[in-house]
């Protein structure tokens, strides 16, 4: 993470509510074939347990039980040009919201993979509204059944959380704020909008 404590994330609720928002991420571990990135889908239970799943043959999935992994979930960001500040003297950076969580993998009952995937489709779903929701229900559910074979269900342990927020908040705020106009100009909103108001 970032060494400037200024964009340090300390509060756990905060960076639970990224990674609630964004429900994906890279689960990084360091495998029998070397180090290893899987891209997941994820939900984060009430306490500190992320549900996810994998293809039952994907190198991350094969650890042993217990092996400690690294789960990254990245907010907004985008490049902040210096003409933005409205200043002499000032380089090229990057603004971003980063989450790190550490801890440990566990493979999961089999039993448990249906409801996983169907809490991690219905989230999204529910995201889709006025769309009606999809549900596996109208799907062949024999084909539903084979396709579940080709996946499975585990649960992260977080052990530890770490978070970014590298919002320019070593600037004043009218800085900020037009760093945060080029940034809306050129069509990033989100980034935008946390350069000048924050992390909820």
């Amino acid at each position: 993470m970032h060494p400037n404590r200024a964009f340090d994330i300390r509060d756990t609720a905060t960076m639970r509510s990224v990674v609630n928002e964004r429900m994906f991420g890279l689960m990084v571990a360091s495998t029998r074939k070397g180090l290893r990135v899987a891209q997941v889908p994820v939900l984060l239970d009430g306490g500190d347990r992320l549900h996810f799943h994998l293809a039952r043959n994907n190198p991350v999935g094969q650890l042993a039980d217990g092996s400690e992994v690294l789960f990254l979930c990245n907010g907004p960001d985008g490049y902040i040009s210096p003409d933005w500040y409205g200043l002499p003297d000032q380089v090229p950076t990057w603004n971003y919201v980063s989450i790190e969580l550490a801890g440990t993998i566990h493979r999961l009952p089999d039993a448990e993979l249906p409801g996983i995937v169907e809490r991690l489709s219905s989230a999204q779903e529910q995201r889709l509204h006025p769309k009606r929701e999809w549900h596996h229900r109208k799907m062949d559910q024999a084909l539903f059944t084979r396709m579940l074979k080709g996946i499975a269900a585990y649960a992260m342990i977080v052990s530890e959380w770490r978070g970014t927020a590298k919002l320019g908040q070593n600037k004043s705020p009218d800085v900020r704020i037009r760093a945060a106009a080029g940034v809306r100009e050129q069509g990033n909103p989100a980034l935008a909008d946390l350069m000048v108001g924050g992390l909820a």
